[in-house]
Parts: C-alpha cells; sequence; structure tokens
C-alpha cells in the first residue's frame, strides 16, 4: 500500500511538470490547404442492425462507449499532450477538425509532417519519454520496468529517469474507466463477456493483462465485443516499446462469422506449411483461435488515429498466441466503406483495364483477413535464445511485421485455394487487389508502419517482375507466376530476419526497400489529383446508434 502511494505521489508531480508539445496556432481563417485535407477522409456513419441484442445489451453499449472516450483522452495525453487547450486555441474550424483527426498538429498520412504554423516536429517517442532524453540515456538507465509496454518514462525531483505504471501515470482516467467496466459486467448477461469485463477492469488498474487477455480468447458467443486498453506500439517510433491506448465497441455478425469458423481449425497446417525451413515454423499456433466478422460501431484512440483500422488480430502477447492463438475480427463495415469510396476508385487510375474486373469485394476481405491470420503464425519467440521477436526488433519490428502479415496472408489464400477451400477460385482476384491495395496504403506515407511495409512490399515486387507498368499509360499489370514466386520468397526472407532476430538485417531491408520510390510519385499524383479520399472519418456514438 505504501509503494502504491508513493507512485501515485510520483506521478502526481511528474505530471505537474510534464509540459505539452508547443504549438503557435495563428491559421489564417478557413485555410483552403487545410480545408483540402480535412475533403481527403471521406466521412462515414457507424451504425449496425442491433435487432438482435437483447435490452440489457443495449444498455452496455452506451458504457462502452464512454470508457472508449477515456482510452480517447489517453491516447490524447500519450501521443500530443494538453488536448483541451490545444484544441481550444484553434479558431478556425477545419484545422480544429484536422487537428482531431490527427490527434495533434502533425499530418499522419503524411510523414507526421507539422500542418499548423510553429509546431515542432513530432517526438519519435511520442510523449512516452522525456523530450530532452537520449538513447544513451535511456540505455543507461537501471531500471526492469523501463522497456515495458505499460510504463511512460518521466524525469523525478533529481532529474533522473524514472519508469511509471500507467495505471499510476493515468490513474484518474483508468479508475474511472474501469469503474464504469464494471457497472457494464454487472448488467452482462453473456458469462463470457462478464468474465471478459470483470478481469479487464482489474488489468487495467494493475497493467496486469493476461488473464484477461485468455478471457477474451473464450469469449466467442458474446453478440458484443470490446477491445480496450494499451495495445499496439506503433505511436512509439523511438524504440517500439510502448503500447497506445484505445478500443474498438463492435456487434457479432452472425452470419458472416459462421461462414469463417472452418479456418480456425486449420492454422497448425497452415503454419508447416509456410515457405521456410523447418526451424522456423516449430512453434504451433493454439487452437482456440477465432476467425469473426463484426461491425465498428465506435473506435476511440490509437485505432481511430490517421487511417482506420480495419481488422483486428489479438492479444498481442506472445505467451497467449502460442497456449490459445488469436481471435482475428474483420469489421466488415469498415472495410465496406474502405472498398467502395477509396480502393475501387484508385483500382481505375492505376490498373490495366483487362485486369480491373479482378479488383473485389469478397478479395479484398479475403486478403484483410488473413493478414490477421497471419499476424498469429511464424515465429513469436527468436531462435537465439535473445527473446521475443517484438523486443529483440524494436523499433524495426512494427513495419516488418506488417509487411509479414500482408505477404503471409496472399500466400495462405493461394495454400487454401489449393487446398480446395474456396471452392472455385481464381487467385488472380486477390493478386491484382492486393496491388491495388498497395497504393491505397501507401498514402498512409512511409512513416507508418502499414506504410513502409507497403513498400517493401512494392519495391521487392517490382525487383522480381511481379507487375508490369505500360509506360505510354502508366498503368499496372499483375504477372501472375513471378508475383506467386515473389510472395513465397518473400515471406521466407521476413521469417527468416524474425527468427534470427537480425535487427541490422531488417534495417538495412526497410532502409533499401521501405521508402516510396521514384516511379511511384507521378502513380500517387494521378491518384490524388482525382480526389480520392486518403482515408475515411467516422460518424459516431450513441446517439447515431439511436441508443
Amino acid at each position: 500500500m505504501k509503494k502504491h502511494f508513493l507512485f501515485i505521489l510520483t506521478a502526481i508531480l511528474i505530471i505537474m511538470g510534464t509540459s505539452s508539445c508547443k504549438t503557435t496556432t495563428n491559421q489564417p481563417e478557413s485555410d483552403p490547404a487545410i480545408v483540402q485535407k480535412v475533403s481527403e477522409y471521406a466521412t462515414f456513419r457507424l451504425s449496425a442492425d442491433l435487432s438482435g441484442l437483447s435490452v440489457k445489451e443495449r444498455e452496455i453499449i452506451p458504457i462502452l462507449i464512454r470508457v472508449a472516450e477515456i482510452m480517447d483522452d489517453i491516447f490524447w495525453m500519450e501521443t500530443y499532450g494538453a488536448k483541451n487547450e490545444f484544441l481550444a486555441g484553434i479558431k478556425d474550424s477545419a484545422i480544429r477538425q484536422f487537428a482531431r483527426i490527427n490527434y495533434g498538429p502533425w499530418e499522419i498520412l503524411n510523414e507526421n509532417k507539422p500542418f499548423i504554423t510553429g509546431a515542432e516536429p513530432k517526438p519519435l517517442g511520442a510523449q512516452f519519454y522525456p523530450q530532452d532524453m537520449t538513447r544513451e540515456e535511456f540505455e543507461k538507465m537501471e531500471d526492469s520496468t523501463k522497456s515495458s509496454l505499460y510504463t511512460v518514462i518521466r524525469r523525478n525531483k533529481e532529474g533522473q529517469l524514472s519508469s511509471i505504471p500507467y495505471h499510476v501515470f493515468f490513474s484518474t482516467q483508468i479508475m474511472e474507466a474501469a469503474d464504469l467496466i464494471n457497472q457494464a459486467a454487472a448488467i452482462a448477461e453473456n458469462e463470457g463477456l462478464k468474465k471478459y469485463l470483470e478481469l479487464r477492469a482489474q488489468a487495467l488498474l494493475t497493467d496486469d493483462y493476461f488473464a484477461s487477455d485468455m478471457a477474451w480468447m473464450d469469449m466467442k458467443s458474446s453478440n458484443i465485443d470490446f477491445v480496450v486498453g494499451p495495445i499496439e506500439n506503433y505511436e512509439d517510433a523511438l524504440f517500439g516499446y510502448k503500447a497506445a491506448h484505445e478500443s474498438f465497441v463492435l456487434i457479432k455478425d452472425a452470419a458472416w462469422s459462421q461462414k469463417l469458423a472452418r479456418f480456425a481449425v486449420l492454422l497448425p497446417a497452415l503454419q508447416k506449411s509456410l515457405p521456410v525451413e523447418d526451424k522456423y515454423k516449430q512453434e504451433v499456433p493454439g487452437m482456440d483461435s477465432d476467425l469473426g466478422v463484426y461491425d465498428a460501431v465506435y473506435y476511440a484512440g490509437d485505432c481511430n488515429s490517421g487511417s482506420k483500422t480495419i481488422a483486428i488480430n489479438l492479444p498481442n502477447d506472445e505467451r497467449v498466441q502460442i497456449e490459445k492463438g488469436s481471435r482475428k475480427l474483420q469489421l466488415k463495415n469498415s472495410i465496406q466503406a474502405k472498398f467502395e469510396k477509396i480502393l475501387i476508385p484508385i483500382s481505375q487510375e492505376v490498373i490495366d483495364p483487362t485486369q480491373q474486373k479482378h479488383v473485389l469485394f469478397d478479395a479484398f476481405f479475403e486478403n484483410i483477413m488473413f493478414h490477421e491470420v497471419a499476424h498469429g503464425l511464424g515465429i513469436k519467440n527468436t531462435l537465439t535464445g535473445a527473446g521475443p521477436v517484438r523486443k529483440v526488433l524494436s523499433d524495426q519490428y512494427s513495419a516488418l511485421e506488417e509487411a509479414k502479415a500482408d505477404i503471409i496472408g496472399l500466400y495462405l489464400v493461394s495454400q487454401l485455394a489449393a487446398m480446395g477451400e474456396f471452392g472455385e477460385k481464381n487467385l488472380m482476384d486477390n493478386y491484382v487487389t492486393f496491388l491495388a491495395g498497395i497504393f491505397r496504403s501507401v498514402r498512409f506515407g512511409a512513416t507508418s508502419s502499414h506504410g513502409k511495409g507497403n513498400m517493401l512490399q512494392f519495391n521487392f515486387f517490382n525487383e522480381k517482375g511481379a507487375f508490369s507498368k505500360d509506360p505510354a499509360t502508366g498503368l499496372y499489370r499483375v504477372e501472375f507466376e513471378k508475383m506467386k514466386a515473389a510472395v513465397s520468397e518473400l515471406g521466407a526472407l521476413i521469417i527468416g530476419l524474425q527468427g534470427d532476430g537480425n535487427y541490422a538485417g531488417v534495417k538495412k531491408l526497410m532502409s533499401e526497400k521501405g521508402m516510396v520510390p521514384a516511379m511511384l510519385q507521378d502513380d500517387l499524383g494521378r491518384i490524388n489529383s482525382k480526389g480520392i479520399p486518403k482515408d475515411i472519418v467516422f460518424e459516431q456514438g450513441a446517439a447515431v446508434l439511436g441508443l
């Protein structure tokens, strides 16, 4: 108890001395450039069919949305700092709207370039570390929790670095969120949901998520799903250690989920089919993996920042993945929005007309779904004994892991097609849709993990002749056999680098192939000139749902 009190006292003192990034918001009224940037996000209304929910389930959803809003507030603190002060200083509505989309003065889909006059460059470590901290100082810090996913680093009164648990640093927000989650648990009729919510509330208060992750893995019959807490480490571009807070509120699509259930039992066989040496595929994915389809009704925090997440593969904890596997949740309404509003228009600009017929929603959905499946396959712990791949590859991990999930996901589609799991199947649909999808994702910027991963694939495919570009029209065609071979070769390369914990090799690969090549600049300019949205923003909340 005494130790906990000291943690809280330390956190209060440090928070009082913490300052946000300084920004001058003296932009001109209705800056046309910002108005244009806001228009690059297509608005999409997050609704769902709630007719299958009970009265108590309808009562739970607004409570969970309130928890998600708290996660959003915490994420603002992690990525920028003082949200209300920052937004209040912006007089122009378009600039304020764009700042909300980006959770700060940096344009996420444009390599985090400042869009507000006077804004300093975005710190690589966001607000997880002191702005004056050097890498060397951090590495010399003697604290076993310094690289924890769930601590912030601050200076104590003596100016020394100190590691503070999230549940202490964000204690006010965390206690409110935990109380609300317990209120929802008390209402819940589904036993799996009730148990998960109770354990998740406790996890937020302790920063120990293992038990709640295990309970979430077992929660497969609930009509409501809820992802909440510090989860992904994309925001920490300095070391890749710190997880940022986020939340999804989801409604299950039972009919679509049933269609996918049969694939979960095939995961061990798919692991064995990977195009790598046996030593890289000895880990056996848990058999409790779940493939589900949901409609998202609320996004908050990290997943709502910049480009919107359209599928989920969780938990990230390697212990849970090895023991039980992971759950792969496809957010069907968000996927449909991106396909119709973004991918189809892009394909019409960059794909040869003879192959545009292969750009299909089912192929897009499959590519996304098996991207999430692929996150759970491969190798989680280095063969060298150095520890988990995530920790050994540090800041290089996220981009390589996203590239692995993309490329191995595409490989899995071909394997399942060969096994007859899709019935009549034309792999060209998946390949051409995948190529069009690269143009969609690279617009997220080469600084994002997904953007870097896509550039690695594009440049590798180009090198291997997996596609051709007509010099006269500038349009692309997939070269089927070369694409198939390149998918296997790149998949093997990535998993090998992960298994070997080859940090230097990954950094070299990304420096050579993780950037936007000159041949792609004109294509992106053509896409942008057509007014095709870069991404989507949501109208969301209890009122949108009629609750």
